[in-house]
């Protein structure tokens, strides 16, 4: 078996023991998993509540996933190599980094499935912040669809200022994929606005659906 196919393997064991990690210590729901697209180029765009947020937003996709980290994380010898093994690439903060770009790039002209939360951080209070623009760029040079990810009850289990998460209950809501072809007529600051708007919608869709107060924007 080559190194790829190893490194493929160990991706979706660690996949599934995220997975059983996330019905156990939490109230998981899922909805509109057959948004993701079954072949092609996609990001998957979720807006950012908690250090759980790639595990919730990936572990129920079938699909290879590429993930991206802040460059300091991979400095700790443990989880370093860890982020590494699950397909996850280092990005300097504070700069653009061109190098971890044109590997992002390079999955999704690939066919790959990429990962991102473009509001750059994790939220204060729950609520989207707009998302940022650069992010465009990489769907168009990618040639990629976009599947706008809603993550609601992460916050209310591990807020910023909390050092552990608890249990609770987190939904995950894949949305209605923007195909490849409506990405590129769509330039940076358009395509964000779109996409903020679409997930302010779905988030609070899924808190009245779930008996939570819906935010207001």
């Amino acid at each position: 078996m080559s190194g790829e196919k190893v490194k493929a393997v160990w991706y979706h064991v660690a996949r599934l023991t995220c997975r059983v990690f996330c019905s156990v210590f939490f109230r998981f729901r899922l909805y509109g998993m057959e948004n993701i697209p079954e072949k092609g180029a996609f990001v998957l765009a979720s807006n950012h509540q908690s250090f759980l947020d790639p595990v919730f937003c990936g572990c129920a996709v079938r699909r290879l996933l590429f993930y991206m980290a802040r460059d300091s994380l991979f400095e700790n010898l443990f989880f370093g190599p860890l982020l590494r093994s699950v397909n996850t690439i280092p990005v300097k903060r504070g700069k653009a980094d061109i190098a971890a770009m044109k590997m992002i790039i390079k999955k999704l002209r690939e066919g790959k499935g990429v990962c991102l939360f473009p509001e750059g951080t994790r939220t204060s209070d729950g609520r989207i912040a707009d998302f940022k623009p650069g992010f465009g760029l990489l769907c168009r040079r990618g040639q990629a669809a976009i599947v706008p990810v809603l993550i609601d009850g992460a916050f209310e289990c591990w807020p910023r200022h909390k050092k552990i998460f608890s249990p609770g209950a987190v939904s995950v809501w894949y949305g209605k994929a923007i195909i490849a072809e409506q990405v590129m007529n769509m330039d940076d600051r358009e395509l964000s606005q779109v996409l903020t708007e679409t997930l302010r919608q779905m988030q609070n869709e899924c808190r009245i659906r779930n008996g939570k107060e819906p935010y207001e924007y």
